[in-house]
């Protein structure tokens, strides 16, 4: 059964699961759906086409599902998605999508947004990433598994930041972050590797020296080098996600050195 305090008020269409907590003053409508063991604390709103996975956690002041913050928005039916075992923190937004976008904006699993971080309309946030305080990503844009996104930093829309990559805090990002990069500035640029992070991740010395140089000779001063990518036969898994990530579509181009 649910705990549903007496004061939150909760719509005829929401579906809620076993073992949820809803706290004072909170707020669920339209036709949200949410599964077991969500603890929901006092003053959330949750609204819109929404589905909720397990065991998140939602702090005061959060604004989930609400319509996108998009001019082209007619109220159209539109989704958002939320895996499990996440946290927001107090005064998170997350939009709903928008039909000339995909319609739906997700969230993975296991992920901490900390207290005022935005997640925008279309946007895909994969698994285990972070975003510090007032984090801000317009819509459109993809974060990969184990990406942190530093406090007040910012990425601009359709950008694709790529797995267990860091932006620096008060960074603006205007150009995708490849895997494993390290970001920052206004606008910002590369730096280098993540070295920390895929030491944290468990990748060994050697795999992780290896992805070095050839990430040194791909990005070579402010030129990407193009033919170091269409010789590279790698056995590296880094170097091929790489790679990977640098072939695939974008219509924002790449960070790179200043």
């Amino acid at each position: 059964m649910a705990s549903i305090h007496k004061t939150a008020v909760i719509g005829s269409n929401v579906v809620i699961g076993n073992n949820v907590s809803i706290g004072p003053y909170s707020v669920i409508d339209d036709n949200v759906r949410i599964a077991n063991d969500n603890n929901i604390k006092s003053s959330v709103y949750i609204t819109g086409n929404t589905d909720i996975g397990n065991a998140n956690i939602f702090y005061p002041f959060c604004s989930i599902g609400s319509p996108p913050q998009d001019l082209k928005f007619k109220n159209e039916v539109t989704n958002l998605i939320i895996g499990s075992n996440n946290i927001f923190r107090e005064h998170v937004t997350v939009n709903v999508g928008t039909k000339g976008g995909g319609g739906t904006t997700k969230v993975g699993d296991n992920s901490l947004f900390m207290i005022g971080a935005h997640i925008a309309h279309d946007c895909i946030v994969k698994n285990n990433v972070v975003m510090a305080n007032q984090a801000t990503i317009a819509g459109h844009v993809t974060v990969d598994d184990y990406a942190i996104l530093g406090g007040l930093s910012a990425v601009h829309q359709f950008c694709r930041i790529g797995s267990l990559s860091m932006i620096g805090g008060m960074s603006a990002v205007e150009h995708d972050v490849v895997p494993y990069g390290l970001v920052t500035g206004n606008r910002a640029h590369l730096l280098g590797l993540n070295i920390v992070g895929l030491r944290r991740a468990k990748y060994s010395n050697d795999t992780i020296k290896d992805f070095k140089n050839t990430f040194e000779k791909i990005f070579n001063s402010n030129e990407i080098k193009t033919e170091s990518i269409a010789n590279n036969s790698t056995t590296n898994e880094l170097t091929k996600k790489l790679i990977d990530f640098i072939k695939s579509d974008s219509s924002r181009g790449l960070c790179s050195f200043k």
